[in-house]
C-alpha cells in the first residue's frame, strides 16, 4: 500500500460493534487504514466504559482512509450494507443500545448524495425484509477508541466473540466481494 498517497478520502461508518466493521473493511483493496472509535455523541473524549452505558449519544464507528481510485465510496457502502443489519434500530444481533446503531457520517456532500441514493435503491429493490433505519448525518468529531480496541479481530481470532460473530461476516465478505479484497493479506 502506498502510504504517501495524498488523494485519500475519509469515510466514517457505524454498523454495530466496531470490532466487526473494522475487521471487514481492513480486508478491502484500496482501504489504507481503519481506526475504531466513537462519534455522533455529546461528550468529549469518551471512554469505552461510558460508551457501553448508551448515555453518551456516541456510536461505535470506524474511520476509513481509502484511495478512491481503487475503491469508491459507493463500493464501501455496498460492503457496509451487506455485512450488517441496517433494519434494526439501535441493535446488531445481541448488541443492543444507541452505541450499536447504523449510521453513515458523511464527510463530503457527494458522500451524502451517494448514501441517500444507495439507500433509496436498496429500498426500491426491497433488498431487506424491513425498512432501512440507517441514519445519514454530517461528520462529527471522531474520538479514537482505546488501543485494545484497535485491530481487535486480527489480534484475537480465537476469542469466542470473533469466532461466532465476526468470522461469518468475513466469510460473507470473501464470498461476495472477493474481487475487492486486498491480495497482500
Amino acid at each position: 500500500m502506498d502510504k504517501q498517497n495524498n488523494n485519500l478520502e475519509t469515510a466514517i461508518l457505524a454498523g454495530g460493534c466496531f470490532w466487526c466493521t473494522e475487521a471487514v473493511f481492513q480486508r478491502l483493496d484500496g482501504v489504507e487504514s481503519v481506526i475504531s472509535g466513537y462519534t455522533g455523541g455529546n461528550i468529549k473524549n469518551p471512554a469505552y466504559r461510558e460508551i457501553c452505558t448508551g448515555r453518551t449519544g456516541h456510536a461505535e464507528a470506524i474511520k476509513i482512509q481509502f484511495d478512491p481510485t481503487k475503491i469508491t465510496f459507493r463500493e464501501l457502502l455496498e460492503v457496509f450494507f451487506a455485512t450488517h443489519d441496517p433494519t434494526t434500530l439501535n441493535r446488531q444481533g445481541n448488541d443492543v443500545g444507541t452505541q450499536y446503531r447504523s449510521e453513515i457520517f458523511h464527510t463530503t456532500p457527494d458522500q451524502k448524495k451517494d448514501a441517500e441514493e444507495f439507500i433509496a435503491l436498496l429500498e426500491k429493490e426491497r433488498i431487506f425484509g424491513a425498512p432501512i433505519v440507517t441514519a445519514i448525518s454530517e461528520e462529527k468529531p471522531f474520538y479514537i477508541a482505546e488501543e485494545e480496541h484497535q485491530n481487535y479481530y486480527n489480534d484475537h481470532k480465537q476469542q469466542p466473540y470473533c469466532q461466532f460473530i465476526i468470522d461469518p461476516k468475513i466469510k460473507k465478505l470473501n464470498q461476495y466481494f472477493s474481487k475487492k479484497l486486498n491480495t497482500a493479506d
